[in-house]
């Protein structure tokens, strides 16, 4: 490490210090910092190095120590205050806040001492002329902590009654702790009252509203304002996630996590801050980690995943079971050492209440990315044995499962492999063998056709010759589903046959003739279907096959609930043809109708396919209501039925319909549920990612910034150019780049835009890639990088001129123009590259080729002389000598001068523009010592308003637009000027 040589070298490293990361390392430099302070001779040099390194250990894991170098620095104080400056002055008092609250938070200093050291605080405050506010405060956090409500609650009121001062802490960190003791006694409504202000911005700090976020989300979820904790959850996670001292924060999302059915977030939480189970600097946070630990580990073992393997302290491998006790023996011991200091047992009955707590909500979906939560072990069902004591519980089983087919019950198919579970070793007769083969079959799908065979044997067996036909029916009919379409054909046509024959002696039943006559039904549409280009004559052997079944169940539909099915479906069949034959009209009636006889018939979950398809009809004509309408209606019918990646489906849709609608938050609600239902079906790498990918733009839309970061964040890992398209890719870093530009975070933000602008380097149309360029170029210079964002823009004007957009081309070499402005590099490049821009527009305009193109390029040149005029202006530092600061000037005034001009030649549609450059020449004038040029510069606007309306805020609020501000501006110019001539 270079030695520091002199006072100002020590402040530049502190303050480089200050901006790196929480945590050891930067504590370690401060106290390198120190060391170099004391070789310096000067006291208030070390005075602020031992206020950095306190500082620092505040904000770390490491806050015992700082009571060492704020001990030092009360002896120094007391010796020779006049070492002190103002702002050192007021720094000592400050930190006596931090320093006699942090007292609290060690088990280890007797509660004797802290009061005694509230009481030299009261002193002090007292003799510096502070009121009592600010200790008022810290009495209030000491009555709190040891749970003596009675104090804390004449503390909490003569804080509030004092009177604020420079002492009081921050609002933002004034409403948290108000607010949370609001919560703790109860009352959630007050709590997230007084912290609005700080969730909504109107008050910020270093820890807010970091910790405002992490406080609300449980008595949000109390209160059942899921949707408010779901954000702040999003928003807070991201604003503690990297801070080392936010380890109470941080416990709070845990705890979240656990309490709405997201432990495995949870897990993943736990996963990223490691050395949160071992850091022992600051006791209380860690009790307050390893309580959450501990509900979290609870709640685990209690869904019967007590061996999973968990994060846990480094050294060993953990089972959610053995880390829970570990957590609670931890948490307990620290309790009961903060008890025995404060003599009260408050802290361990506080513990035992956070680790008993119960979920608040089954499953709220985040939108991130999320491992399914695995279902408890279902039990095993008891074993039957022939004649055995569980025997009476066959027919049950049996008798249940026959319901539920009957009525066509999607689950049927569980009911009955419960039976065969059931049934095993057990005798039964052959028709219970027959429906139990017939349906495991059905659950097989193309697999079961050798079983749909052995079913029309016993069925036959049983003395039921029309469900054995109907059963090898179905055996044929599963032969096209594995791709063999003649094959199925060739099969079903004896069952077919001797089906029909069967029912016209009167042999069988209609349901057994309709269920052959469907199958072959079914065979023949899938030809249909399959069939290259146009094929009329396989779609009128369909229909025709179709019309049978509609006359076969006929007028016994009523009141039949398996003919009412096969009515419907030969329907919507008739709407499946209907469409391959190009009649959409025809098929949206069938459709429709379709679903109607299917919810009328008590069947709602089979109008969901059809629903989905009118959704999709209707989508493409336009008609996003009855889009709307259809899934809608899809979503209700299907209710428990729909299998997770079906309702994925389903919810997809609905947000691209919804958003085609431009009602965002509705469509981020149904991209959320998407994102949720794929993870659950297990497909969150490709139809959660996608879903992920279109809820972080919505949230964007919204300008929810923070927590569309979060989700395309999530989202990222598994969007493949393969799987979803590098567009997608593109799309998503694209928004990314644009969250983390107005979440400040520059630097990422130009990383992913720089990202995005590699992948379309290589498409054929550059525009996306100049534009990602260009933006990359802007971030980068935001990040404090002006000489990587000079390369991107210079970067993004090759690719401008490549597109032929001049303007492009020329706000690049504006920016650069910016860039170069600087003390060290002087103004001759920043110069070049402004003349640059506009050499550019005016060869731009003589070569345009319509009127429109000029009138474009005419606004960008006037835009462009009056950038060259401000940084001209600006280009004036306060060393510069006063001819060249004059000469600097009446440059500056011939292009702003010029660019009034080129906006005048626009009209009225460039008024403002052109007013604007007007009142900057005319305060050039004033400072080149021309009044008479600058009043006359104001006439000539107040003139061009002349009879022009104003344009106040339409609310009474006292705003002013564009004119009144013009008119303010150039009214106040006179009156300097006309004064100045006096």
């Amino acid at each position: 490490m270079t030695g520091i040589t002199d006072f100002d070298a020590l402040r530049r490293a502190m303050a480089e210090n200050s901006e790196q990361p929480e945590g050891p390392a930067r504590n370690a430099r401060a106290e390198q910092l120190l060391a170099e302070a004391e070789k310096l001779n000067i006291p208030l040099a070390v005075i602020e190095a031992l206020g950095h390194q306190l500082k620092v250990y505040n904000y770390s894991s490491e806050k015992d120590k700082m009571f060492v170098p704020f001990s030092r620095l009360l002896r120094m104080w007391d010796e020779r205050p006049e070492d002190f400056d103002e702002y050192e002055t007021h720094q000592l008092h400050w930190v006596f806040k931090w320093v006699s609250s942090g007292m609290l938070d060690q088990p280890h200093i007797p509660l004797a001492s802290i009061e005694k050291w509230l009481g030299e605080m009261e002193h002090r405050y007292r003799l510096a002329g502070h009121t009592e506010r600010a200790v008022r405060s810290v009495e209030f956090s000491v009555a709190a902590h040891i749970g003596d409500v009675a104090r804390a609650e004449r503390a909490y009121e003569a804080w509030l009654a004092a009177d604020r001062d420079r002492m009081a802490d921050c609002h933002a960190c004034e409403l948290h702790d108000q607010g949370w003791w609001q919560a703790e006694r109860g009352r959630d409504e007050e709590a997230l009252r007084l912290w609005r202000p700080v969730l909504e911005g109107e008050f910020s700090c270093a820890h807010e509203p970091h910790t405002a976020l992490a406080s609300s989300l449980a008595p949000l979820l109390r209160l059942g304002r899921v949707e408010e904790a779901r954000a702040n959850h999003l928003r807070g996670f991201r604003l503690v996630r990297a801070m080392e001292s936010m380890r109470g924060a941080y416990a709070d999302h845990v705890e979240f996590c656990a309490l709405s059915g997201n432990e495995a977030r949870g897990l993943e939480l736990l996963a990223q801050r490691p050395a949160y189970f071992t850091d022992d600097g600051h006791p209380r946070s860690k009790l307050d980690f390893m309580a959450v630990v501990a509900l979290l580990m609870d709640r685990l073992t209690e869904l019967g995943l007590g061996d999973q393997r968990v994060p846990g302290p480094a050294g060993r491998s953990w089972t959610a079971r053995e880390l829970a006790a570990h957590a609670r023996a931890e948490a307990l011991e620290l309790a009961a050492r903060f008890d025995r200091r404060n003599g009260t047992g408050h802290v361990s009955e506080q513990a035992h209440a956070r680790m008993g707590r119960r979920p608040l909500v089954e499953r709220l979906p985040l939108g991130v990315r999320a491992t399914p939560r695995p279902a408890p072990a279902a039990p095993v069902p008891e074993q039957v044995a022939p004649g055995g004591a569980g025997q009476p519980g066959l027919p049950a089983l049996l008798a249940e499962a026959r319901r539920l087919s009957d009525a066509l019950v999607p689950n049927a198919i569980e009911a009955w492999a419960a039976v065969e579970r059931a049934a095993e070793g057990a005798e039964l007769d052959v028709r219970d063998r027959a429906e139990i083969a017939d349906h495991r079959a059905m659950g097989l799908g193309p697999d079961g056709a050798e079983l749909f065979e052995r079913a029309a044997v016993l069925y036959a067996e049983a003395g039921d010759p029309g469900e054995s036909l109907a059963a090898r029916a179905r055996a044929a009919f599963v032969r096209a589903l594995a791709g063999d379409v003649d094959g199925a054909l060739t099969a079903v046509a004896e069952p077919y046959e001797k089906g029909r024959a069967l029912y016209a002696e009167g042999g069988t039943g209609v349901p057994q003739a309709a269920s052959v006559v469907m199958a072959r039904t079914r065979i023949l549409m899938r030809r249909a279907q399959e069939a290259d280009g146009p094929a009329e004559a396989l779609l009128a052997d369909a229909e025709e096959a179709v019309r049978e079944v509609l006359a076969l169940v006929g007028e016994h539909a009523d009141g039949d609930v398996r003919l009412a099915s096969r009515a419907a479906e030969s329907r919507a069949m008739l709407g499946e043809l209907a469409g391959l034959r190009g009649d959409t009209e025809r098929a949206t009636e069938l459709f429709e109708r379709a679903a109607a006889e299917y919810v009328a018939a008590g069947l709602p979950w089979f109008a969901v396919e059809y629903e989905a398809r009118l959704a999709q009809l209707a989508h493409h004509r336009g008609d996003l209501p009855a889009a709307e309408g259809a899934l809608r209606a899809a979503l209700e019918h299907g209710g428990p039925h729909l299998e997770p990646v079906g309702r994925a489906q389903l919810h997809l849709q609905l947000t691209e319909v919804l958003g085609g609608t431009g009602r965002f938050g509705e469509a981020a609600d149904q991209a959320l549920e998407a994102a949720h239902w794929a993870d659950e079906a297990g497909e969150g790498p490709t139809l959660g990612a996608w879903a992920r990918h279109q809820l972080g733009g919505l949230l964007l839309r919204q300008g929810r910034c923070a927590e569309a970061a979060e989700v395309l964040e999530s989202a990222l890992p598994d969007l493949t150019a393969e799987t979803h398209g590098e567009g997608t890719v593109v799309q998503t870093l694209w928004w990314l780049g644009d969250c983390l530009g107005e979440l400040g975070e520059h630097r990422t933000a130009a990383e992913r835009r720089l990202q995005a602008a590699e992948i379309a380097r290589h498409w054929p149309e550059q525009q996306d890639h100049a534009t990602l360029a260009h933006l990359a170029a802007e971030s980068l210079g935001q990040a404090g990088l002006p000489a990587e964002a000079d390369r991107a823009y210079a970067r993004a004007g090759e690719l401008w001129r490549g597109l032929g957009d001049v303007h492009g081309v020329v706000r690049s070499l504006r920016a650069r123009a910016w860039l170069a402005l600087g003390p060290e590099e002087g103004t001759g490049t920043a110069r070049e590259l402004m003349a640059s821009a506009v050499r550019e527009c005016q060869a731009a305009r003589e070569a345009a080729g319509d009127d429109e193109s000029r009138l474009r390029i005419t606004a960008e040149l006037g835009h462009t002389h009056r950038q060259f005029g401000d940084l001209l202006a600006r280009s004036v530092g306060e060393s510069t000598e006063e001819d060249a600061i004059r000469e600097a000037f009446e440059e500056a005034l011939v292009q702003v001068v010029a660019a009034a001009g080129e906006f005048a030649s626009l009209g009225a549609a460039a008024l403002h523009q052109r007013t604007g450059a007007e009142l900057a020449a005319g305060w050039l004038e004033a400072d080149l010592g021309r009044p008479a040029e600058a009043a006359a510069r104001a006439r000539a606007v107040l003139a061009a308003y002349d009879g022009a309306e104003g344009d106040e805020g339409d609310e009474g609020d006292g705003e002013i637009g564009p004119v009144g501000a013009r008119r303010a501006e150039a009214e106040q110019m006179l009156r300097l000027m006309e004064k100045g001539a006096d």
